[in-house]
Parts: C-alpha cells; sequence; structure tokens
C-alpha cells in the first residue's frame, strides 16, 4: 500500500509560481511512474503532468506545457510540481498519484483510471 502526502498549496496572485511537492511511503517508489492530477469545483478530474520511473520521460497537458515543470527524486521518494506563470483557470485541489509501470513511458500514466493510489489533495488558487 502506498500513501502520498501532498504539500505546498497556497493562494498566489496571477503570473505567480507555486511548488507542489509529494511524499510517498509504504512501496519501492522507483515503480511507480508518478503523476499530478487537479479537479476545479464542479469540474472533473484531469491530467496535469506525469513522470516515468526513471524520470527520463515527462509528458504533459497542453493547458500546462512550457509553465508547469515535473520532477522526481527516488531516493528521497518525493515528486515535485513547479508551476510559474500561474493563471486563474489553474484553480483546482491538485492531486498526485502513482502508478505501478512497466514501462519508462510517461504517457501511460496520463489516465485517471490508470493511477493505482492517489494523495488527499493540496489546495491551489490564483487569484486575478
Amino acid at each position: 500500500q502506498v500513501q502520498l502526502v501532498e504539500s505546498g498549496g497556497g493562494l498566489v496572485q496571477a503570473g505567480g509560481s507555486l511548488r507542489l511537492s509529494c511524499a510517498a511511503s509504504g512501496g519501492t517508489f522507483s515503480y511507480y511512474a508518478m503523476g499530478w492530477f487537479r479537479q476545479a469545483p464542479g469540474k472533473d478530474r484531469e491530467f496535469v503532468a506525469t513522470i516515468s520511473t526513471t524520470g527520463g520521460d515527462t509528458y504533459y497537458a497542453d493547458s500546462v506545457k512550457g509553465r508547469f515543470t515535473i520532477s522526481r527524486d527516488n531516493a528521497k521518494n518525493t515528486v515535485w510540481l513547479q508551476m510559474n506563470s500561474l493563471k486563474p483557470e489553474d484553480t483546482a485541489v491538485y492531486y498526485c498519484a502513482a502508478d505501478l509501470a512497466y514501462n519508462d513511458y510517461a504517457q501511460s500514466s496520463s489516465e485517471v483510471g490508470t493511477m493505482d493510489y492517489w494523495g488527499k489533495g493540496t489546495l491551489v488558487t490564483v487569484s486575478s
């Protein structure tokens, strides 16, 4: 059983930056592709970014490409999401998720239904 705990959310003005962290425990972190998803009020949960088991491959939603960067450190059992140039439409609860992966292809872990474990989320609010 993998436990995921997100941190780093908060209130930021449009154009600002935040860095989200996700600490994993209870499993072999390097076996899992890691992803960030988000859910805005009244909307479905959507994919944001994913990173392969080794960190050698990443994949982003078009809406965040060029602004967000996902990274991981397998020695620290941690994945991060660096969010720059934030927009009000980025406001959502951000969830970290883990997918037991058998390849090093990040896009394989970009669907909500693919992920095996989820954190409880951290709220990001971007004011205009």
